[in-house]
Order: C-alpha cells, then structure tokens, then sequence
C-alpha cells in the first residue's frame, strides 16, 4: 500500500502508546485522535489533531458519539484507486486516513468485576471503535488496521524498513484480526446479556 501519511488512534489500552505515537509522528504520520487518547497524547509532549477539527462536530452525549461521521467513516471507506471515490472525497474536502490504530472498551474486564452492575457493563459497549476497525479492514488493500499493542513494534520495524509503507500481506493479516477481534467481543457482549436474562431477568 502506498505510505501511511494520517493515522487514527483511540486506544482504551495506553500500554506502549508513547512509543508508538512517537516512532509515527517521528515518520512524518499526522496523527487524529479523540477524547482520553488526544489527552493522553498532548501529555506526552506528542503533536495530534482532535477527530472534532475534522469533522467539524464536537464529541457528543457523552463521548458516545465522536467518530460517526462521513469525514473519517469516508476517510477510510474510499478505494484509492477508484477515480469516483477519490473524486467525491476531494468533492466533500476529505483527506483519506491511512491508519486506524484502536482497541475496544474492556467490556470482559469490567464484567469480570464482583458487583458490576448492567448500566456499567452497557457503557462498556464499543460503537465507535469496532465502526472504524470494520471500515479500515473492509478497505485493507489501502489500509492498516491497529488493534493491540503487541503489534506496535512490528509495524514499527517495517515502516522503517520500507521508508513509511506496509505490505499487502501485513495489511491482510491486520485486517483477518480485526474480524477475529470483533466477533469475540461481539460474543463477549451477548454471552453477558443471555447470562443476565437468564438468572436475573434484567434483561426481556
């Protein structure tokens, strides 16, 4: 694919975020965020763009509604080498994100917890993040899709090694995770749900 340039990072698990961010910005990626991350960030002394400077529109209700947008939802769906997406993203002043480096609310941990409560666990539930993770992965053969921090040194490694780019094969094999990540965290989620219904009655 070609050199990764933008990258998106909204990370629940901030483990090795310092390094990573780092080696990217020191690339010459323009890095996005949101929320605790760009926090997170601007602490670390690392430059980043909030996600609301791109698409215009605060982070609502919450945090819960902040990378639903066309501007970065578009950014990641459009195929590089179809004239018609590019076209319309230049139509609607849309810079393509090559990168989308995000892990999930730690739903399993926090209903690993005595006591928790349903409304605690419900907020646990990822939108956004797993939104983005399927729309860079659908697009792998023109995007990279981050989901852990134990794959931050091998991407790292290769992005020297190739002045900025990865492989079609390293792009296929992140993307491959990303459905194995969603699906058990979309499991996760209703095998908590039927337990819920089935002792409690919380649920209908």
């Amino acid at each position: 694919m070609p050199r990764i340039q933008r990258a998106l990072i909204s990370v629940s698990d901030k483990q090795g975020l310092a390094e990573f961010a780092s080696a990217l910005h020191g690339m010459g990626v323009e890095i996005l965020s949101t929320g605790g991350t760009l926090s997170a960030l601007q602490t670390m002394g690392i430059p980043a763009r909030s996600v609301a400077s791109v698409t215009g529109f605060p982070e609502i209700l919450d945090g819960r509604v902040k990378t639903l947008h066309p501007a970065i939802h578009g950014a990641l769906l459009a195929v590089a080498d179809n004239p018609d997406h590019v076209r319309q993203l230049a139509d609607h002043s849309i810079a393509p994100i090559d990168m989308v480096v995000v892990n999930l609310y730690p739903f399993a941990a926090t209903v690993a917890r005595p006591g928790v409560t349903l409304p605690e666990a419900v907020e646990q539930i990822d939108i956004g993040g797993p939104s983005m993770l399927r729309s860079a992965a659908k697009n792998f053969r023109h995007k990279a899709v981050v989901t852990s921090p134990s794959q931050y040194a091998g991407i790292v490694a290769e992005l020297r090694t190739t002045g900025g780019s990865l492989s079609d094969a390293t792009c296929a094999a992140l993307a491959r995770e990303v459905f194995h990540n969603t699906a058990r965290y979309d499991a996760t989620i209703a095998g908590y749900l039927d337990a819920q219904a089935a002792t409690d009655g919380a649920l209908p």
